[in-house]
């Protein structure tokens, strides 16, 4: 398996939120529902995104935005625009007063907005737990990608769209999985292009390339950068340069992280003991294990496992 394949065949949507929002001037949507995960795709019109950050971005017919961690973020009509509404946890829509509009603003299944015939038309889905979307495609992500019209899927985009609004038996099953055909089909085509991380491009280079793939396809190893370093044919020091180069970090710094996000999924996804992922991952102890674990993280391995997710994905 290819490691961007090893990245992608974790988001499994299970009860995903997918919604087609149809708004006319002047609209402020605040969003800050904790989602992981949310991918927003323009269907007609345009938006403006702004982050925490102080970041806007304006997103129109056919762009596909993925925004990643739990930081509240505004979508507007203009960036100028106050927020109106405020998008919570659980998906509740309120005013800033705290009214309820789930209700008051409903156009019909899975429709939403000031406007039935609003001039921006866009399909939103929210993996709403961390679980549904590996912790180490979290950590490759940027807190907003957008993929302009073009490069995305257009296929697939109208699919969602179309289904987004049907009401037939097994419906929340089929949206799950075109949310995440579509978010995979986004993806892929952004790691080709020149703002994917930097260890996925060193993936390319003969030396560190070659030292990655064993890393991350054996990371129970007991490693050193002296064995890797003979592994892949070079001394310490090269390799070590060439690595920390390419990648933005050393190699024993890059498989603690590897070690852990693999660690981060495996409570999540498997019910196998902490001493059993301990060893999976190279750690000889479930001990060893929960001191690096929350060392990193801030919360233990059995709290990850019971529901401290948050703050794993707060961390990313």
């Amino acid at each position: 398996m290819d490691a961007l394949a090893a990245l992608l065949e974790g988001p499994r949507a299970r009860g995903a939120f997918v919604l087609r929002s149809m708004l006319s001037p002047p609209w402020s949507l605040r969003i800050q529902d904790e989602s992981p995960l949310t991918l927003v795709a323009v269907v007609r019109g345009w938006a403006w995104v702004l982050t925490a950050d102080g970041e806007q971005r304006r997103i129109e017919a056919g762009d596909v935005a993925v925004f990643r961690g739990t930081r509240p973020y505004t979508v507007a009509d203009d960036p100028a625009t106050e927020p109106q509404i405020l998008i919570n946890p659980g998906q509740v829509t309120t005013t800033l007063d705290g009214e309820v509009l789930c209700e008051t603003m409903s156009l019909g299944v899975r429709q939403w907005g000031n406007d039935p015939d609003g001039e921006t038309v866009f399909v939103t889905g929210s993996y709403e737990y961390v679980g549904a979307v590996s912790r180490r495609l979290l950590r490759a992500l940027p807190p907003i990608l957008v993929l302009p019209r073009g490069r995305s899927d257009d296929r697939l985009l109208d699919l969602l769209t179309d289904e987004t609004v049907k009401d037939l038996p097994a419906q929340g099953v089929v949206l799950d999985r075109l949310l995440d055909l579509l978010l995979i089909s986004t993806l892929r085509t952004w790691f080709s292009g020149a703002e994917a991380p930097p260890w996925y491009h060193a993936y390319g280079d003969p030396l560190v390339g070659k030292a990655l793939r064993l890393l991350q396809h054996n990371p129970a190893h007991p490693w050193t950068v002296a064995a890797l370093a003979q592994e892949v044919g070079a001394s310490r020091a090269a390799l070590a340069r060439r690595f920390t180069e390419l990648v933005g970090e050393p190699p024993m710094a890059f498989l603690t992280e590897w070690r852990l996000d693999l660690a981060a999924d495996l409570l999540q996804g498997t019910e196998d003991t902490v001493e059993a992922i301990a060893r999976r991952v190279g750690y000889g102890s479930a001990f060893a294990l929960s001191t690096a674990f929350k060392r990193h993280f801030g919360v233990s391995p059995r709290e990850h496992r019971a529901g401290g997710a948050a703050a794993v994905s707060s961390a990313s």
